[in-house]
């Protein structure tokens, strides 16, 4: 659970730092939104082999995010 626990907040700082990039239109919105994608799949990945409910929505919910990333990455282009 310790990878899961460190990939998770490894998320939720990335997901705070591209929000605030695209909020402020930085020239770097895009590389972040990329990494964000990344990053959340790989805690999506994680939490996914974890068969708690929590593991099991936490995984919903980083799959999610990193489709919206890539959304957000697209448009920044």
């Amino acid at each position: 659970m310790a990878r899961c626990i460190a990939l998770d907040m490894d998320c939720a700082a990335i997901c705070e730092l591209a929000a605030a990039a695209m909020a402020r239109d930085s020239e770097n919105a895009h590389a972040l939104c990329r990494l964000c994608a990344q990053i959340c799949e790989l805690c999506g990945d994680e939490c996914g082999k974890h068969d708690m409910d929590h593991c099991q929505a936490c995984a919903q919910e980083c799959r999610a995010c990193a489709a919206e990333c890539l959304r957000m990455q697209a448009a920044a282009v």
